[in-house]
């Protein structure tokens, strides 16, 4: 029972980071906002971000494994894998933005450019998109741990 609360509890603690992250992402990606600390800080949010994702990841996975349901239980609910595929495209969703923070430092170090108004805002409407989506995991959670999508 103890570890099925602290597994709970990391995983819940990953999500609220990776929430947090995602939503100073949004925050801080603004054309009226961007200036040369904005461009380092994103690039460190988004880090923190990657970070706190893979501790989703991870918690998650513990809990299937030692958590008291078990995996036959977990792994046979289609809703968990609706969860892991929102996930992934999330996932998926994340590597353009990530990318794009690189390279405004890059550019930022070498010469001193800030990125366009254009590629910003492209760059937020992608963020947009991540934490839209990641709004829509815990849904399909709700319901997992209320037995919807069981067998048997």
């Amino acid at each position: 029972m103890t570890l099925e609360a602290i597994l709970a509890y990391l995983h819940i603690l990953a999500i609220l980071t990776m929430v947090v992250f995602i939503s100073s992402e949004a925050a801080l990606c603004r054309v009226e906002w961007m200036n040369a600390a904005v461009v380092e800080r994103l690039g460190r949010v988004d880090m923190v971000y990657g970070i706190a994702a893979v501790a989703v990841l991870a918690t998650g996975v513990a809990r299937t494994w030692w958590g008291m349901k078990g995996t036959a239980w977990y792994w046979t609910n289609p809703l968990l894998h609706l969860k892991l595929t929102l996930f992934i495209i999330v996932g998926l969703l994340s590597i353009r933005p990530t990318m794009t923070y690189s390279r405004w430092r890059k550019a930022l170090r070498s010469s001193g450019a800030l990125p366009d108004e254009a590629e910003v805002r492209k760059t937020r409407k992608q963020v947009m998109v991540q934490a839209h989506i990641i709004a829509l995991i815990p849904l399909a959670a709700v319901f997992l741990a209320r037995g919807f999508g069981a067998r048997g």
